[in-house]
């Protein structure tokens, strides 16, 4: 009976340390994001939804000065920070130029009601690596903080010039630099495989850099094909360049 008693403590302890092992990795792996908003209803709804959708540890604050006081324990990777009305006005402005200046290399994402091209230029201006539109679904907002987590940069698809589309003269540098939702064709997380795919990467790599699984990787690649008209990767990745250069293709926006 001792025996089995032994056995059943040792069980227990090889259990208890495996608990403890994946509770370290996990915590290895989490995401700690900053959500910036004044309204304090708005702000909890935002953290808990976000918590949940994304598993990300979220820390919810008011205001910019809140959120450097928990930055130094925190070391979040992303800061999602909600502009309330135009971006362009002096206030809004400057509450984005002042997020991505104090929080240096920590990615600052614009959230906002507004969804104008010149009002995504600004935020980019102002050195923001992202604009969600609460048009947006929460699913989309996700892998739009996910891809900017990862190094990318998200814009709403609409927003993004395509070949033909009229914009602000002073846009055309910067929409340019930073077109990666790629003429607004893809969502972000096709983004960041087409990139990938850009660059010549194989499913294998871009699975283990974008933590997905193969076989999803492949079902994106897949509907990228269909979506360029592509027969394989080498004219998807041709395609791409020309987008990304401005150039006329047969698989523009208005097209598909």
């Amino acid at each position: 009976m001792r025996d089995i008693d032994n056995r059943s403590d040792f069980n227990q302890s090889v259990h208890n340390s495996a608990s403890v092992t994946r509770s370290d990795k996990q915590a290895q792996q989490s995401t700690t994001a900053i959500i910036i908003e004044r309204r304090p209803l708005i702000r909890d709804l935002l953290s808990r939804c976000l918590t949940w959708a994304s598993g990300f540890d979220v820390v919810a604050v008011a205001t910019v000065e809140e959120g450097l006081k928990y930055a130094p324990s925190i070391d979040p990777r992303v800061v999602l920070l909600s502009v309330i009305g135009s971006s362009q006005s002096d206030d809004n402005q400057q509450l984005v130029e002042r997020a991505t200046q104090a929080f240096g290399d920590t990615a600052v994402v614009v959230l906002s009601d507004v969804e104008e091209l010149q009002q995504v230029v600004d935020a980019l201006k102002a050195g923001s690596r992202g604009y969600i539109s609460t048009s947006m679904s929460l699913d989309v907002a996700v892998e739009a903080l996910r891809l900017v987590r990862a190094g990318g940069q998200f814009l709403p698809a609409n927003c993004v010039v395509g070949p033909g589309s009229a914009a602000p003269v002073d846009a055309a540098p910067v929409v340019e630099e930073r077109r990666t939702t790629v003429q607004g064709l893809f969502t972000a997380r096709q983004a960041a495989v087409v990139e990938a795919l850009r660059r010549g990467k194989a499913n294998k790599i871009i699975a283990y850099e974008l933590n997905m699984r193969e076989s999803t990787v492949k079902v994106h690649v897949r509907n990228i094909m269909k979506r360029l008209k592509a027969r394989n990767r080498t004219e998807v990745a041709y395609i791409i360049n020309q987008l990304v250069s401005g150039n006329k293709v047969a698989c523009e926006a208005g097209d598909l």
